[in-house]
């Protein structure tokens, strides 16, 4: 397996330390989920009429791209323009970039539709997503969050868009402290279609200081009550060596510790882990 980190972990970093950071700290990759103050970097010059120059900047540092995390809601039927025009976007920069997963949502109206209903809808959108040229280069990868983080209903939309190159991001956080799911059971449902993982560690007390609404607050991986090492070491047993990233959520919780204080941690723990 190999170690990766979110720029959702460093919102004040410019490119430039994004790259000279990961790659000091010891990571192996990096997935780009904004930079600074623009959550999408199909839209920074960086990522179009620099992206040459960006490309180079990585490979010296031996760092790669593990994904781009797009803003994409496939079972949505309201922002299906939206969801193509920031695809067509998101092909040629991860060609370039030579990334091999890009992250979409699932988000929909639960309210007014039933999952079953919802994942017709996804089907639909990454069907038209699929078809795009250039599309087929890549791992797309369907993250549990939101309204999809019970396993079982993300194999709704799996069962449906079964083509080898869609599966699922499991973010073991959400399935563990949100959907009260133990790895082993979210690993039957999903099964061989974990594509790539989310990483972070979370402890219930509801008094303590910065605890999110739910009572949950996020501590170093390792340092909380999450079955995190259980989940990697069952990937590990289904032969899993794609990308463990590290999302330190510090754009979304400004309280949360600085990168340079908390990535050093990540991978020190994960070495630990001898997977």
């Amino acid at each position: 397996m190999k170690m990766a980190f979110t720029t959702l972990g460093c919102p004040a970093w410019d490119l430039d330390t994004v790259i000279a950071r990961g790659s000091e700290f010891g990571y192996d990759a990096v997935d780009f989920r904004g930079i600074q103050e623009e959550i999408d970097v199909t839209k920074l010059p960086e990522f179009n009429s620099a992206i040459a120059e960006t490309k180079q900047k990585l490979e010296d540092a031996n760092l790669a791209i593990c994904g781009i995390s797009s803003s994409l809601k496939v079972c949505d039927e309201t922002v299906a323009e939206a969801n193509l025009e920031e695809a067509k976007r998101t092909i040629p920069i991860a060609a370039e970039l030579g990334v091999p997963n890009i992250r979409v949502f699932g988000m929909g109206n639960a309210k007014e539709n039933s999952k079953e209903e919802l994942a017709d809808i996804g089907k639909g959108m990454m069907e038209q997503v699929l078809a795009l040229d250039g599309a087929d280069q890549f791992k797309w990868v369907f993250e549990t969050h939101d309204h999809w983080i019970k396993s079982e209903d993300c194999k709704l939309l799996l069962d449906r868009v079964t083509v080898p190159i869609f599966g699922a991001l499991w973010d073991m956080g959400h399935t563990t402290r949100v959907g009260e799911e133990d790895p082993a059971d979210t690993l039957a449902a999903l099964g061989d279609r974990v594509f790539y993982t989310h990483v972070k560690d979370a402890v219930y007390d509801p008094d303590q200081e910065n605890a999110m609404k739910d009572g949950w607050k996020y501590v170093p991986p390792g340092e909380g009550q999450l079955p995190i090492e259980k989940a990697l070491n069952l990937l590990k047993e289904r032969g899993y060596d794609g990308y463990v990233m590290f999302e330190h959520e510090k754009r979304w919780h400004p309280t949360l510790p600085e990168p340079e204080d908390i990535m050093p941690k990540f991978v020190s723990w994960f070495k630990g882990l001898n997977l």
